[in-house]
């Protein structure tokens, strides 16, 4: 009996193993529209931005930060500088390719870390605000491809589960505009399939370059009444300095 019901236990997650798997059509067609909410977005070659966060938590006052980000996506550079608040004014992060440090001003010591850290105590990952070309390929594997609505928005609803341990969560699903290609809503799961937090993105502002994500909602949904809200102001497109993306840039910050 025993042997009967670990084989009936074996066959039944290799079924379901078998259902979550798409085709290879379906796959490349999943992965095209992500690579098309990337592609429509501003954040292109260089750019610098002010994101400012306001994180909010039950029975707590609000609490605000703010960074300054510069990123070089074709090159997979980002330097960050947190100016708010005050107190935590000079603290940065620093990407070069598969390479993160973080930068503490007051002991003027750089640590290795990971893009799965949160930005103080918000719901924000530093995944988040760093996505290379090749992300979902090289990260995910498709296992859903549906059609759907969203409001007033048909919407592509793609899942995708986590092949590798970069991304912060091990299953992510995106709610995806038809019309143009901007996502609306993400959902993210942990490896037991437990909803840990939702964004929503109920503003985009088009600019020359593309569209910019301005406002993004995200909810703790662990925590209840736990919520972050995400600002961007002040995008430039400029050709950034080299020396930005250096440690000795943060170090002359202080």
């Amino acid at each position: 009996m025993k042997k009967l019901l670990t084989f009936i236990t074996v066959a039944a997650l290799a079924t379901a193993a078998l259902f979550a798997q798409v085709d290879a059509a379906t796959a490349e067609k999943a992965f095209k529209i992500m690579e098309s909410t990337d592609d429509v977005l501003a954040y292109q070659g260089d750019y610098s931005a002010t994101i400012s966060l306001i994180i909010e938590k039950p029975n707590k006052p609000k609490e605000s930060l703010q960074y300054k980000i510069f990123q070089r996506t074709d090159k997979k550079l980002m330097t960050m500088v947190q100016l708010f608040p005050e107190a935590d004014k000079g603290n940065g992060y620093l990407m070069d390719n598969d390479n993160l440090w973080a930068y503490d001003p007051i002991s003027r010591k750089f640590t290795h870390t990971s893009i799965k850290e949160a930005l103080g105590d918000s719901d924000v990952k530093i995944d988040d605000v760093d996505r290379s070309k090749t992300h979902w390929r090289d990260n995910y594997n498709v296992t859903a491809l549906e059609d759907g609505m969203l409001g007033k928005f048909e919407v592509n609803i793609i899942t995708l589960k986590a092949k590798t341990t970069e991304p912060a969560y091990a299953k992510v699903k995106f709610f995806i505009r038809k019309d143009i290609p901007l996502a609306l809503k993400e959902e993210d799961y942990s490896g037991s399939d437990r909803l840990m937090r939702t964004i929503l993105i109920p503003k985009y502002t088009k600019v020359p370059a593309g569209y910019v994500a301005t406002q993004v909602l995200m909810r703790d949904e662990l925590n209840k009444g736990e919520n972050t809200q995400e600002i961007v102001s002040d995008l430039t497109f400029d050709t950034l300095p080299d020396k930005i993306f250096t440690k000795a840039y943060l170090e002359s910050l202080n």
